[in-house]
This record gives C-alpha cells, structure tokens and sequence, in this order.
C-alpha cells in the first residue's frame, strides 16, 4: 500500500541505520513524543538498529497516558447518572480511575457507548432528547479540530442536552516543560507528525532556539523514524540545533489553517494538569465562554476532584524519559493490560502496554524484522 510499504521497506531501514552509525560519534539521548512512535520503535527493533552511544527514550506523546486520575473520576460519576448517555472513544474505557473505569460503569449499568467520532455522539443527542448526551474529548491537537466541532455544530443545531468533558492537552508547553526541568536528559526530539499536520510547526522554532536543541518533526514508520533520527543526530554532531520536517508528505510548516481557526473560535488556551506530570502552564484547551454550556464540567458541576496514583506506578517517570516500562517493579506483575495500575498500560499508545505487547520476555534488546 503506498505511503506503507515503502515506508517499512527493510533495505531502506538498514541504510538509515548504517548513516546512523557513521554519523554517531559520541552518546546522545532522544526524545520521541508520540506513542504511536514509541509502538513502532518498540514493535520493529528499532533500537536495536542503532548505535550503543544513542538512547531513545519515550515521552508524554499519549493524550489516554496524561489524562488525569481526576478527570476519569469525573468521567465515572457523570456516566453513572441515570439520566446520562456517555460517549467516549474505546481507549478510553478502559482507563482506570481511582476506584474503576467506564468499561465497570458500564456492566453495572451505566449507558456507556463507544462511538467513532465525537459527531455520533451529537447525532445521539439529537435521537435522545430526554437524555444528557456527553463525549469525552481527549487528546492532543490531532483529535481537537473534531470535538470543537462537534461543539459548533451542535450550537448551531441548537442542542441542549449534548456537552463534551474537555481533556484536551497541548504538545509545545509539555516539551518546554521536559527541557525546563532539572532532571531533563533530552538532547533532541522527534516531533509528532500528526500533531504538526494540524498545527504546523512554528511553535517549535523558538522552543529550539531558547533550549538549544534539534526538533525534527517525524512520521510514524519504520523508515520515518529512523529516518528522524538520522537527521537529528546529524544536526547534533554538526553543531546545529533547528527545526527540520521528515514528515513533509503531510506536514507544511503552517498545518492546517481552517481547522487551526475552528479551534480559536470554539476553545481557549489554559492550564492544564498532566497525569504523573503535574501542571503546565498554558497546556490545554477549555472551552469558550460562548461555548459554556457545552462544558460537561458546568453542566454537571462535578467541581474539584482530589485524588492519589498509585504508589507502585511510576508512569510519571516513563512519561518524561526518565524511566523505561520495564525498569518499573510492577510491570507485567501487579499490572498488566487486564488490571493496569496506570493508563501507560491499555492505551493502544502507552509505553508500557507497548513493551508488554512486544518485549515482555525480552531480557535485553534484540533485532526484530522491519519488513
């Protein structure tokens, strides 16, 4: 399939990873942001391919991973109303809050729906009247354009009982955050394609400037990734710290200008608090205050949630590369895929559900075929 196997095609993954290998003087650490990224290095060896001097290490790139314990909890107690259809994508249903997820919200009851888009969700407001309808918006800039329009839509529709729980978190303030940090380790990053695919990526110019470090942003196979890497670690032994575009048969370095504007007329920028991370300024979308009343937090006043991780997970420290899955003494014992102690392991883009899937019984990294 095109734009597939050209991208997995193992002779042009071993010549990325050959110039690797010739580039690579001395050790550097990179930082991919997206889990689907992490899934791919994880699932084809890729780290096995390169040379001993470089760590790739794997960062908050999964919006199910950052989500907060709170905002589940929230998300449970609304979707247990009686009076309430609640929409959400299958990631997400599977989550742990602090006491269960949605999916247990469900086999006790509740109506709990997975749906495709969150515009299903508004065509079942519109079939329910009598029901509160709401969706649970997550994810980073990629899946935003979708939910304010569902949202804009269903203003002009003139619905009344359809609101979306908003957990949207922003790629940038994150990464400033990783590099602000005493404990940083990143010398360099791959970039999220699909999150530039929308938004561009002008944001990461002066990010690459203020700290100094390459930002490239990269796609999602096999030969992209490595491809990605080459061209940063090329930047990092010649001295130079810029923005470059492995993505370019997606990405244009202004996104997506219609969707960008959609999301500047439906949500406003604020901070927001990142599971195992903590709070970043000016990390997350809300919604408008002409858009109040499709906030699922005003509608159904569920006010401040406050509650504990787990003191055996460390996703936290997997979620800003200071850590590995498997480095965790939980891993693959008191949590698995069937009872996670955190969301790193059911997302279809958590680190560790990742290493589980793929390198569990692994004692060390050894090739995997990329074709």
């Amino acid at each position: 399939m095109r734009y597939i196997d050209e991208y997995r095609d193992a002779g042009a993954a071993r010549q990325y990873a050959e110039m690797i290998r010739k580039t690579t003087t001395r050790p550097w650490t990179l930082m991919e942001i997206c889990g689907g990224q992490t899934h791919t290095i994880v699932k084809f060896g890729i780290e096995s391919l390169l040379p001993r001097e470089l760590t790739l290490v794997h960062g908050p790139g999964c919006p199910v991973c950052v989500t907060p314990l709170e905002i589940i909890d929230k998300a449970i107690i609304i979707a247990s109303r009686p009076d309430v259809i609640f929409t959400s994508f299958g990631d997400m249903l599977r989550v742990p809050g602090s006491t269960k997820d949605l999916l247990s919200v469900k086999a006790e009851g509740g109506n709990v729906r997975m749906v495709y888009s969150p515009l299903d969700a508004v065509k079942i407001a519109q079939q329910n009247p009598e029901k509160k309808v709401v969706f649970f918006a997550v994810g980073f800039e990629t899946t935003a354009p979708a939910n304010a329009m569902s949202v804009w839509q269903a203003k002009r529709l003139g619905l009344k009982n359809f609101s979306i729980l908003c957990s949207h978190v922003l790629v940038p303030p994150a990464m400033e955050a990783l590099l602000s940090s005493p404990a940083n380790l990143v010398q360099g990053f791959l970039a999220a394609g699909h999150v530039c695919t929308v938004m561009g990526f002008e944001e990461y110019f002066p990010i690459s400037a203020k700290y100094n470090v390459p930002i490239v942003v990269t796609g999602f196979e096999p030969v992209d990734i490595l491809q990605g890497v080459y061209m940063t670690v090329k930047q990092l032994e010649e001295g130079r710290r810029e923005v470059e575009n492995q993505y370019a048969r997606s990405v244009r370095r202004e996104g997506n200008v219609p969707a960008q504007k959609l999301l500047a007329e439906v949500f406003d920028v604020t901070d927001r608090k990142w599971r195992g991370i903590g709070s970043i300024p000016r990390s997350g979308y809300r919604l408008k205050k002409e858009y109040a009343e499709y906030d699922a937090d005003i509608v159904f006043d569920v006010g401040n949630i406050t509650v504990q991780e787990s003191p055996l997970c460390i996703a936290g420290l997997v979620l800003q590369g200071l850590k590995k899955p498997h480095e965790c003494a939980a891993f693959g014992k008191q949590c698995t895929p069937e009872r996670p102690l955190g969301a790193p392991m059911v997302s279809s883009e958590g680190a560790c559900a990742a290493y589980y899937h793929y390198r569990r019984f692994a004692t060390e990294l050894s090739p995997a075929p990329v074709g």
